[in-house]
């Protein structure tokens, strides 16, 4: 089994080599997909209350309670992927605590990723994306930031085995993944299409 983590700060990059990872036919397993779940279960709309049942989540079943009920996902995605190499991207590692439940899970087949943006650029990149009104609102995004912070995401950065600098085109970010996945570019684009995914930039989840 090779699992292999990504973190990073909104607007840095995470979706996008999701995106990557699956268009090489790896599967990937969302740990937001289990707090949306939650949601659902409870009667609630994931987009109202995905940080407050989050949070519950966590008193509830403890601080690593979304990376432990994310195991079983990993577990489920390896064993229907066709690939040989049991190879399984998890996206969106927030603390210690999930990295360390991971760490614990796979030993030396967890490796984590850490993606990296200055935020003046992740700004910029989350503003073209616009799925919200927050993701132009460079007050709403700094606060969005400092949440994700004070959850450990910055001393999770810093424990990563590997890092990507995602400042330059989309072409080169996807190029980047692409190696640390281990896996060729099998997408067939055409230069055309890295031109226009250049000027694009990176996408911001």
């Amino acid at each position: 089994m090779n699992v292999i983590g990504t973190v990073g700060l909104p607007g840095s990059g995470k979706g996008e080599a999701a995106n990557v990872a699956e268009a090489a036919g790896i599967p990937v397993v969302v740990m937001g997909d289990v707090i949306r779940a939650e949601c659902r279960r409870r009667g609630l709309d994931p987009a109202q209350h995905h940080g407050r049942i989050a949070q519950a989540l966590r008193e509830e079943e403890g601080d690593d309670a979304i990376a432990a009920r994310t195991l079983p996902r990993i577990r489920e995605a390896t064993a229907e992927s066709d690939r040989d190499d049991d190879t399984v991207l998890v996206d969106g590692l927030r603390s210690t605590v999930e990295l360390d439940c991971f760490r614990e899970a796979f030993g030396d087949d967890f490796t984590l990723v850490a993606i990296r943006a200055p935020f003046e650029l992740r700004a910029e990149r989350l503003g073209e994306r616009g799925r919200d009104d927050s993701d132009s609102d460079l007050e709403a995004l700094r606060e969005r930031d400092d949440r994700e912070l004070e959850l450990g995401l910055g001393e999770t950065l810093e424990r990563a085995d590997v890092e990507i600098d995602n400042t330059d085109s989309l072409a080169a970010f996807r190029e980047r993944v692409r190696d640390v996945l281990g896996v060729d570019d099998g997408t067939g684009e055409s230069d055309a299409d890295a031109a226009e995914a250049a000027n694009a930039g990176g996408d911001g989840a």
